[in-house]
């Protein structure tokens, strides 16, 4: 019989781990034996496989365990770059210890062969990529989804992109972002839950637990990270990798609460920051990684820096060299390197120098190990290189069933005044105009791991897919939205956004269109790289000559019906004015136009709702609905109160909002009591009944107001939400139950804890709920 040398590497490996387990249980045999006689529990027998592995280490091979490259390349091929043969030569060591941007079975199974068949311990490499919102089954950008406030879709979507992206050989991914973000600005906004730590909290549980699945053994689970800790959604002008200032209070009532509940949750990995948080790199806080995160919160997985944040820190004036960036990193708590070459160059150093301690390097080891066995990659290191899974679990018909609905679910109507929607399938000219009408690249989004360019269906595909052919159904473009296009498989951060400001010749086209057809479809927006990292932006407003062409074509034809496609919340003040249905669609991935013709036709009824609040004016930003008062909140008689003299202080569109082609009522608010003690609870219900003529669903949302606080306490703060799906006249009651976690925040005596005094509550389907209670804590 003949045996493979994989195999019999494999074999060795097995081997080699069963031995040095078998030594290590016997060492500790008397640990067992204090046990009065019950078995190990798998922490305990996890944390000897650890120990038995980390036991036989060298220094150098323990620092390696902490390295993350970037690959990408023909590992086992010849390449002239210096950095490439040094990389390799790291791997045959085994001195390292994870991989990122190796994709495909392929790649993957030749750069972890690197390792098993050249290193002395042969330690498995785990392997990591930006899964973000789909591995090639694309689902709408991770601000979008969010607009569906469905948690079950929201982790069958993760679960999905999980197992495609371990169908070929990955087993991390650096999502869910739960960064809260209030400014519009920000071009990593499309990335999050929107502006809430709330909706952020449950969003990105839902996603951790779709991403890992009840066990990360299984071979269609990967590794989730939650990033970025912490207070990167806060840089000053909504610029990206800037500075964060915010006050101590704001950090644990807003920032920290959804990395609380990640880490509750069980997530595998945390990402620290670039940014600084009140003069203090985030990657050298010692206080929110160490004292935080792994100190009160008790939290057991690892830390990776971003990509070159350790080295970041010589940038931000707060270490001289990259060995001082290496010990301060170390020292507060950060694990893993990615691409810094820091910890690699200077720790054995700072070792013997005593500035860092064999305890710590021990600790940061043993947490990437912990990951390794739990992912099942010492007992077979090439587990999830199968040529047969990835050809069978990747982008499948299934996979884009789930996506259709995912698209459609995170749809929101903004606007429907003269009900143009939904649309009779007998309508006879339908014309789609507009620079992203017939685009097949743009829905895709920004962080679209590995889908393929130009692969979304359009609007106009979506359309033409819905109706009868006796329909017409017409496309004009009306102007190029940039002036140079995307090159496919062109590195998007190396992508310059050129818009087109010249040429408005096919406008006349566009307008002859608009004057024969029943209704104009108009396709406006932004471009998918004009959000996402390196993405800000101080006009949020229409680019190039989006503006010349809504304005003509509002003008050829009354009944237009806006299609949104954005990453971020837009500016829409001056086309709400000449428009009366507006339907966000956000950037919705490989089934953007079947999903947006469901809801144009009818054959899904909107029921998104919006997780970040759009404004009338870029100069409102940062917005968000759960502000505090001022001493003088408002006033349109007198100017000294705080507010704007040139436009509104609310959001145009506010958190929490959304329509549907039917209405909803809320009605009989009611509290099962009036006054609860401090560890009390308490329900509250209210009736909804749909009142229309069409089955619909409705996000019913709860809303607190702690009247008095030892601090200001936000005017409203969402506490809880249900999605209820009614037939026309029928009526549900639900439920909210009201318990000290929902009332407690983080004190002016620095800790959680519930304090006395009245509290008004809402209910209804926005931030602007005006159905309302009162209760009071004793």
């Amino acid at each position: 019989m003949k045996v493979s040398h994989q195999m019999l590497n494999i074999a060795k490996f097995i081997c080699f781990c069963f031995l040095t387990t078998v030594i290590h249980f016997a060492n500790a045999q008397s640990n067992f034996d204090s046990m009065s006689g019950s078995h190990p529990s798998f922490s305990e027998i996890l944390s000897f496989r650890v120990d038995s592995v980390l036991n036989l280490m060298t220094i150098n091979e323990k620092i390696g365990q902490l390295v993350q490259y970037s690959g990408g390349w023909d590992a086992t091929g010849p390449s002239s770059s210096e950095n490439h043969q040094y990389k390799l030569s790291k791997l045959k060591k085994g001195e390292v210890g994870s991989m990122l941007n190796v994709t495909s079975v392929a790649a993957i199974r030749e750069t972890q062969q690197i390792v098993m068949e050249n290193s002395r311990l042969k330690i498995p490499l785990i392997f990591a990529y930006d899964v973000i919102h789909g591995y090639k089954t694309i689902f709408p950008i991770p601000l979008g989804e969010s607009a569906s406030w469905d948690l079950e879709i929201i982790q069958k979507s993760a679960s999905i992109a999980a197992k495609e992206s371990a169908a070929s050989g990955l087993q991390w991914t650096f999502a869910p972002m739960l960064d809260v973000s209030r400014d519009a600005r920000w071009g990593r906004i499309m990335e999050g839950a929107g502006e809430d730590p709330y909706l952020t909290s449950k969003i990105g549980v839902a996603r951790i637990k779709g991403f890992q699945g009840g066990n990360l053994n299984d071979k269609f689970t990967v590794a989730a990270c939650a990033k970025h800790f912490a207070g990167y959604g806060f840089g000053e002008a909504g610029r990206d990798y800037n500075t964060v200032n915010i006050g101590d209070y704001e950090l644990h009532n807003t920032v920290l609460p959804p990395f609380k509940a990640a880490a509750k949750s069980g997530v595998a990995t945390f990402m620290n920051a670039f940014n600084d948080v009140d003069g203090i790199p985030a990657t050298g806080h010692r206080e929110l990684q160490h004292d935080i995160l792994k100190g009160k919160w008790n939290w057991d997985g690892f830390i990776v820096s971003d990509w070159g944040s350790i080295g970041e820190m010589i940038a931000h004036g707060f270490a001289e060299d990259k060995k001082q960036a290496a010990e301060i990193a170390m020292n507060s708590g950060s694990d893993m390197d990615m691409e810094s070459y820091a910890y690699e160059g200077h720790l054995a150093e700072l070792l013997t120098e005593n500035k860092i301690t064999e305890s710590q390097l021990n600790d940061a080891v043993k947490r990437i190990l912990k990951l390794k066995f739990e992912l099942g990659l010492f007992d077979d290191p090439y587990k999830y290189c199968d040529e047969t899974r990835e050809r069978e679990n990747v982008y499948t018909k299934e996979h884009l069933k789930i996506a259709r609905d995912v698209a459609r679910k995170s749809i929101v109507l903004l606007k429907n005044e003269n009900k143009t929607l939904p649309l009779s399938k007998s309508i006879e000219k339908i014309a789609v105009i507009g620079p992203l009408g017939d685009d097949k690249d743009v829905p895709l989004g920004n962080w679209r791991g590995k889908g393929v360019y130009n692969s979304a269906v359009s609007l106009l595909e979506g359309i033409k897919n819905k109706v009868d052919k006796n329909v017409q159904v017409s496309f004009a473009k009306g102007i190029e939205l940039m002036s140079e296009t995307v090159e496919p498989g062109k590195n998007q951060f190396l992508y310059p956004i050129k818009f087109n400001t010249k040429d408005k010749t096919a406008i006349t086209e566009a307008v002859e269109l608009a004057k024969k057809s029943d209704v104009v479809l108009l396709s406006v927006g932004e471009n998918a790289y004009q959000t996402g990292e390196g993405r800000s932006q101080v006009n949020i407003g229409f680019a190039g000559l989006q503006n010349e062409l809504i304005d003509a074509v509002t003008k050829a034809n009354e009944n237009v019906v806006v299609v949104l496609m954005n990453g971020r919340p837009m500016d829409l003040s001056e086309i709400n004015k000449k428009v009366s249905t507006i339907l966000e669609c956000w950037h919705l991935g490989s089934q953007a136009g079947n999903a947006i013709s469901d809801v144009i036709f009818g054959d899904y009824n909107p029921s998104g709702k919006l997780p970040v609040s759009f404004p009338y004016d870029v100069g409102q930003e940062p917005l968000y609905y759960n502000q505090k008062n001022t001493g003088r909140p408002y006033s349109m008689d007198h100017v000294t109160f705080s507010s704007y003299r040139d436009a509104p202080k609310e959001a145009l569109f506010p958190f929490g909002f959304g329509l549907s082609y039917t209405n909803f009522k809320y009605s009989d608010l009611k509290l099962s009591r009036s006054e609860i003690s401090k560890d009390g609870s308490l329900i509250a219900k209210i009736r909804v009944t749909n009142t229309g003529d069409k089955v619909g669903e409705e996000v019913v949302q709860l809303y607190i107001r702690d009247l008095v606080g030892s601090l200001v306490r936000p005017i409203r703060e969402l506490k809880g939400f249900e999605k209820i799906k009614l037939k026309p006249q029928e009526s549900r009651t639900v439920s909210f139950e009201i318990t000290p976690e929902t009332l407690q925040f983080y004190t002016q005596n620095k800790k959680w804890e519930v304090e006395p005094g009245t509290f008004q509550i809402w209910i209804g389907g926005d931030s602007k709920a005006s159905t309302t209670a009162k209760f009071s804590v004793q």
